[in-house]
């Protein structure tokens, strides 16, 4: 059955299936006591056969889902058929007697067992798909990868349901594979971190983790591999955060504190690799008695050169990579700034003071002019263009 078709048959059959045990076939159990006062044997049968069609249908339906190709959009819906068949259960024991009860309990049990182990599967074969994807293409300009947001979409849906899904797994423990070894796997301390459904989201999240980070290493730039890095985790973390409070409760505050920590990890590893050559050109390695020579003004102005070079690169280049979440991209650029401008301000105050030393004809200040192109309000003006992912060049 196409997916789309399917998945409302399985919404309406989780709130049919309730309606039908709890409600109807109640009412008629009830009605079935007064009609049959004088012989309740006679009404216990009466009463079977009349349930049995309809219940045996929905009983069917559940069973052939729990049969069918695993399939991760089907993971959400199964859990609902789990919980809903797992809920009328006793009811189903309460309505009937003798063998028509054991068989209905057996049939429901079977059933329910059935998709518990599918949907054990089903998980397995999601972790599985997160471990295996290969794609050999770099997301464009270090953006969020299309596999974060459903991988972690769906995490969120499942922990909704950890009810229900801690009884599936508690049933079966061998989903559960060892992943302590990991860097990224921080986690419990207890509560519901130490669930069964609090170690599988950690395990899937730790999958994932371990994708991007193999990811990151299709950029040739290290700082765009920061960049990457940096927006995925920070995506999940405030997914978490903001929408998703139920999977934060079972990933546990320890995992959010690690993997912030490692969202500033990544943003010192950024401007290392971005910045510091830049900064470093900057820098005054001057003796005082050369600085202030010929030598000191040539070295000057090819300082300048480089700095001009590397800054209009660096333009050009990360205005077309995009952090996406506005709070995470000033925060960047407000980091750059913070280096930047201090560094520039010296250095062109150093320039200028040489430069123009000693000249009053306005020879050197030409000379200083030309070569510190830039002032403090245009490299300030200029970072507004970073991260926004629209490629620019300096004008």
């Amino acid at each position: 059955m196409e997916w789309g078709v399917l998945n409302q048959r399985i919404r309406r059959w989780s709130h049919a299936v309730r309606a039908v045990v709890k409600t109807l076939l109640a009412g008629e159990r009830r009605l079935c006591d007064e009609v049959f006062a004088s012989d309740e044997e006679l009404g216990h049968e009466c009463f079977a056969d009349v349930a049995r069609g309809c219940l045996l249908q929905l009983i069917g339906f559940a069973d052939a889902v729990a049969m069918s190709t695993p399939a991760t959009e089907k993971l959400y819906r199964m859990l609902g058929m789990y919980e809903a068949l797992t809920a009328v259960e006793p009811d189903i024991e309460s309505l009937f007697t003798g063998d028509a009860r054991d068989f209905f309990s057996s049939e429901v049990a079977g059933v329910a067992a059935q998709l518990g182990s599918t949907i054990r599967h089903t998980i397995d074969q999601f972790v599985n798909v997160i471990h295996g994807e290969s794609s050999r293409r770099p997301v464009l300009g270090g953006e969020i990868h299309p596999m974060t947001r459903y991988v972690l979409n769906y995490c969120g849906l499942l922990a909704e349901c950890r009810a229900t899904l801690d009884m599936v797994l508690a049933d079966n423990n061998t989903s559960n594979h060892d992943t302590n070894d990991d860097d990224h796997d921080g986690g419990g301390g207890g509560g519901a971190s130490s669930t069964p459904s609090g170690r599988c989201m950690r395990e899937i999240l730790t999958h994932l983790l371990r994708n991007l980070d193999e990811k990151s290493r299709l950029y040739d730039d290290a700082g765009l591999k920061n960049i990457f890095l940096m927006n995925n985790i920070y995506y999940i973390v405030q997914k978490m955060m903001v929408e998703f409070p139920a999977l934060r409760e079972l990933l546990g505050d320890d995992w959010v504190r690690r993997h912030r920590g490692q969202i500033r990890q990544y943003e010192t590893g950024y401007l290392r690799a971005s910045w510091m050559s830049v900064l470093a050109s900057l820098r005054d390695d001057a003796s005082p008695a050369a600085a202030h020579g010929h030598g000191g003004r040539a070295a000057l102005k090819e300082k300048a050169r480089s700095f001009n070079a590397a800054f209009e690169e660096l333009y050009r280049s990360q205005t077309a990579w995009k952090v996406t979440d506005p709070q995470l991209r000033e925060e960047l650029r407000i980091a750059v700034s913070e280096r930047l401008i201090p560094a520039y301000r010296s250095f062109v105050g150093r320039s200028r003071q040489l430069l123009e030393s000693g000249s009053s004809s306005g020879r050197h200040s030409s000379s200083a002019a030309k070569h510190i192109k830039y002032s403090l309000e245009d490299l300030e003006d200029y970072m507004l263009d970073f991260f926004e992912g629209v490629q620019k060049f300096v004008r």
